[in-house]
Formats: structure tokens, C-alpha cells, sequence
């Protein structure tokens, strides 16, 4: 079984790497929460869950390009990490939804400026969906 890194609950945060202090060249919990969000399709399936909880088919059409095999090992992978819950829902036929939980909710203003980011540096046609092309 693997172990999760991701806590239920969070601490609070050193400060000094948002107040303009310089920050140390490594730290092992920066490096991890890059790794795992960096993963292919782990930001793509997190930015969909951002809307709502998701059938899988669902997040299967949402993301073009992610076959179902790695779309069922990154939510495993997700709900290992405490990211996703997966709720398996009493009908028949059986109904499973995927959705964020607080801490994957938590993540919603740094994919925010991600996403700023990438519209504003990332040369790529055509622009995301819901996007304007104002920094061309």
C-alpha cells in the first residue's frame, strides 16, 4: 500500500515563502506536491473536478487525449492522496461520482493562476475554453 503525503487536515503554513522572503533551494513537501500535481493528466482531471463531482465517462469526455486505463489509475491515485472521494451511490444501475474533497478543493486559486499564467505566457492556439485573448 502505498503512503499518503497529503494531510486530512491542514497545518498552518510558513509564511515566509508568500511575504517577499527569499526561499530555501529545496524542500522535500514543495517538491512532492509538485511531483504529484505535475503528473500527466493529474491537473487536467483536477481542473474538470473543479466544476462538480463527475461520472467517469464524464471526465473521460472532459479531457481530450486521456485514455480510461490512466484516467482509473490517476483517481486511484488522487483518492490515495486524499485529493478525490469516490462515492459509489445506492441505484441500480450503480452510479459512481468523483469530487474534490477540501483539500483538493484547496487547490482552486493556485490552478487559478496557473491558468493565468498559461494564458498569459504559454503560446498555444487556439486559447482554452472560456478564456479571452487579451494578452496577445
Amino acid at each position: 500500500m502505498n503512503q499518503t503525503h497529503i494531510r486530512e487536515t491542514p497545518v498552518e503554513p510558513d509564511h515566509s515563502a508568500v511575504s517577499g522572503e527569499p526561499m530555501s533551494s529545496f524542500c522535500p513537501r514543495f517538491h512532492y506536491a509538485v511531483e504529484l500535481l505535475g503528473r500527466r493528466w493529474i491537473g487536467a482531471i483536477v481542473r474538470v473536478l473543479m466544476t462538480g463531482p463527475h461520472r467517469f465517462n464524464e471526465l473521460l469526455a472532459a479531457v481530450p487525449g486521456l485514455s480510461d486505463r490512466l484516467l482509473t489509475e490517476r483517481l486511484r491515485e488522487l483518492e490515495r492522496e486524499g485529493i478525490v472521494t469516490r462515492t459509489v451511490h445506492d441505484e441500480r444501475p450503480v452510479r459512481v461520482t468523483y469530487a474534490l474533497t477540501e483539500s483538493g478543493e484547496s487547490l482552486d486559486p493556485i490552478l487559478r493562476q496557473i491558468a493565468d499564467w498559461a494564458e498569459r505566457w504559454v503560446d498555444w492556439t487556439p486559447t482554452c475554453p472560456g478564456t479571452a485573448a487579451k494578452h496577445e
